[in-house]
């Protein structure tokens, strides 16, 4: 968890510097090589190896490790006393011991009647912003409860009633300064000033159908992908001013109306579902709804080439490691990974229920978060190449269920109707972690497109 290289005030060694931790890890790699020397009956797709596996430990590793103290303890006060001794934290370690100790509690959020969650974002440590099929914007504070609708900012021409297909994208650029997520017309993107989220921008005129997803290249351009297989490069900047009346109210909630830098049509796509941006590589990946995944050159904003995946169904997910080395594909019965630089497919996760459906993925290191169309959030350790495993019960893999939920017509109309013959159990389309990853908000609804209903819940 934490690792602090001790120097002693006086004597030649630390007080963690003691023979007994030498042999104690010497044990540990014996055993963990008989481990990785027994073979299994399943061939791994993907094996990693080790540099030192059967090298022995050269002499400064072994001093380095007599003079570390892996005690938090020695972390929290080195820092509380400004030392100047190395010392480091691994930041996902409270995620993983929650979920392996079986502490996460669900804490269900009443959303009343409002229809599918599809997005989600932390504003900050007390609150969460998420959209939803009915088209509204709501934060949610975590300390009081409460809910608060956020006004959709309307175009200058006003759409058909159809154009209102809900909110499916929110992202928050790398700066934190600017929200960018579906307006009014779903054909439309709203950008919101933070952390009072005052509405300065409507970018309009270059879909014509629902935009799927949103992504930030840096703090000033975002591209928008949609339903009509179009992306465009929108161009921000915060240097917007409201008008005022002699009150002091806002009576320009609008104060420009932005049109797209760049329009290109994604070749070789149907309905662009997901965009993710790699910044390592300054290229751009986008998911369509037909199996492919197209990489383009984010400083030409060019098409590189499209590559079709192993499995193609029902993909509407995606998500980037935070090294940028993987992605994850979301499909029906699968998780893919893929290798950022050549798309090749390394692994292919099956999913613990078949035919769920992978409806919202994130990583979080080396542990992959996937959300589920029946209302189950599983996690995957690709270190470990398998499930997460519980620490209290090791034959069982961790698995958060989350509950009911909100669902119109009830469940006696639905079996009535022929709709399903199991208990209604909401698909989550979104789930996001908050900054130290103690917290897990996770939201939905009925998969079913023709039921209306949702689900909330906070983690912690």
């Amino acid at each position: 968890m934490a690792q602090t290289r001790r120097v002693p005030v006086f004597g030649s060694r630390p007080p963690c510097a003691y023979q007994s931790r030498l042999d104690e890890r010497s044990l540990q790699l014996r055993m963990a090589r008989l481990e990785r020397s027994r073979k299994s009956d399943k061939p791994e797709d993907f094996v990693c190896y080790e540099d030192s596996d059967e090298e022995e430990e050269s002499t400064m590793s072994l001093c380095t490790m007599l003079n570390s103290s892996y005690n938090f303890v020695d972390y929290i006060r080195n820092r509380e006393y400004g030392m100047r001794e190395y010392r480091s934290v691994n930041q996902n370690h409270g995620t993983r011991h929650i979920l392996t100790h079986d502490l996460f509690k669900e804490r269900s959020i009443p959303l009343k009647t409002m229809n599918k969650v599809f997005c989600s974002q932390w504003l900050s440590s007390k609150q969460i912003v998420f959209g939803t099929k009915c088209n509204k914007l709501m934060v949610y504070n975590v300390k009081s409860h409460e809910l608060d609708q956020i006004p959709s900012i309307k175009g200058r021409i006003d759409e058909a009633a159809d154009q209102q297909s809900g909110i499916h994208s929110l992202k928050i650029n790398p700066s934190r300064t600017l929200l960018a997520t579906g307006a009014y017309n779903s054909n439309e993107i709203a950008v919101y000033r933070l952390p009072t989220l005052d509405p300065i921008v409507l970018a309009e005129g270059a879909h014509k159908d629902w935009i799927f997803d949103i992504e930030w290249l840096d703090d000033e351009f975002f591209v928008s992908g949609s339903r009509d297989t179009k992306l465009a490069l929108w161009q921000v900047q915060d240097k917007y001013q409201e008008k005022y009346d002699s009150d002091g109210d806002l009576i320009q909630p609008v104060t420009q109306f932005l049109n797209p830098a760049v329009i290109k049509s994604c070749k070789t796509a149907q309905k662009v579902r997901a965009i993710t941006f790699n910044k390592n590589l300054k290229e751009m990946v986008t998911l369509s709804l037909n199996g492919y995944v197209h990489v383009w050159d984010v400083e030409r904003f060019r098409q590189k080439f499209s590559r079709r995946l192993s499995s193609c169904q029902d993909n509407v997910c995606m998500a980037m490691k935070n090294d940028s080395s993987l992605y994850g594909v979301g499909c029906r019965s699968y998780t893919l990974l893929l290798d950022s630089r050549t798309l090749h497919t390394i692994k292919k996760i099956p999913a613990r229920y078949s035919g769920c459906g992978i409806r919202s993925l994130s990583f979080q290191d080396n542990v992959i978060t996937i959300g589920t169309g029946v209302g189950v959030i599983m996690f995957y350790d690709i270190r470990a190449g398998k499930y997460l495993e519980s620490s209290i019960n090791s034959s069982r893999a961790v698995v958060l269920k989350t509950s009911r939920g909100y669902v119109y017509p009830d469940e006696d109309f639905m079996v009535d109707q022929g709709f399903q013959q199991v208990k209604y159990t909401p698909a989550i389309y979104t789930h996001c972690y908050d900054y130290s990853g103690t917290r897990l908000f996770s939201a939905g609804g009925p998969l079913p497109a023709n039921l209306c209903g949702n689900y909330a819940g906070l983690w912690q």
